[in-house]
């Protein structure tokens, strides 16, 4: 009896020592299975869909697409963001989320030659389009505030975000107000457009009466001349 109830002692105790075996290595086998190598995250900014995925898959990481976005700087199909940051560390498997560009909103840039730095402004905002630079120049035959150029310029391909060459305008100058009175409507409209002042004529003659300002005070480019007509 003895005898037999030794082996049974046995038979359970090499039982649970093999049922704590399998234990052990189920555990083990799940601690290795859920532990994942981590690697380093590429960089994919500005990188085609084919280079990214090269580069993710020799990383062991996955690529998804998130999204397309219309971007000036990046052509059609190339990354402009990624979610996991260039350098930081991931888990082996991972997919790296990405926003794809769609290239530019518009392919060619109207023509604003002529408009006002806000129509322009407005009218690039409308299409999707930035302004790059703001070129400022004196000019004494373009109007202060207006386009005089553009780069690209209107119909080319977008290759680069828009420049506008603008004017400031004439260089301001300063006068001695000359003494318009006694002039004819004519000598007066020529000296003004010497002079670069704009005038203002009132009454029916086509001689100066009077003028404002007075004779020898100071006067600039691009102010208003006032003058009073009288008959001959």
């Amino acid at each position: 009896m003895q005898k037999a109830t030794g082996k049974i002692a046995k038979f359970l105790l090499y039982s649970l020592a093999f049922v704590l075996i399998v234990l052990l290595f189920a555990y083990l086998t799940f601690k290795l299975l859920s532990f994942s190598r981590t690697v380093d995250v590429p960089d994919l900014s500005g990188k085609s869909l084919v280079e990214a995925n090269e580069l993710l898959s020799q990383k062991g990481l996955n690529l998804k697409i998130d999204a397309e976005e219309y971007d000036l700087d990046a052509p059609a199909g190339y990354i402009i963001r990624q979610d996991a940051p260039s350098g930081s560390r991931v888990k082996e498997q991972r997919s790296i989320r990405v926003i794809v560009s769609k290239g530019p909103r518009v392919q060619s840039v109207p023509s604003v030659v002529g408009e006002f730095l806000a129509q322009a402004e407005s009218e690039f905002l409308k299409d999707g389009l930035k302004i790059a630079k703001v070129i400022r120049v004196h000019s004494n035959s373009t109007e202060k505030d207006k386009v005089i150029a553009q780069k690209p310029a209107p119909g080319e391909k977008i290759t680069e975000k828009v420049t506008l060459v603008v004017s400031s305008g004439p260089y301001e100058v300063i006068y001695s107000c000359p003494d318009f009175q006694g002039k004819t409507k004519q000598e007066a409209a020529q000296l003004a457009e010497k002079l670069n002042i704009k005038l203002n004529v009132t009454g029916e003659g086509e001689v100066v009466k009077s003028q404002k300002p007075r004779p020898g005070s100071q006067i600039k480019t691009g102010d208003t001349m006032y003058l009073q007509m009288e008959g001959e």
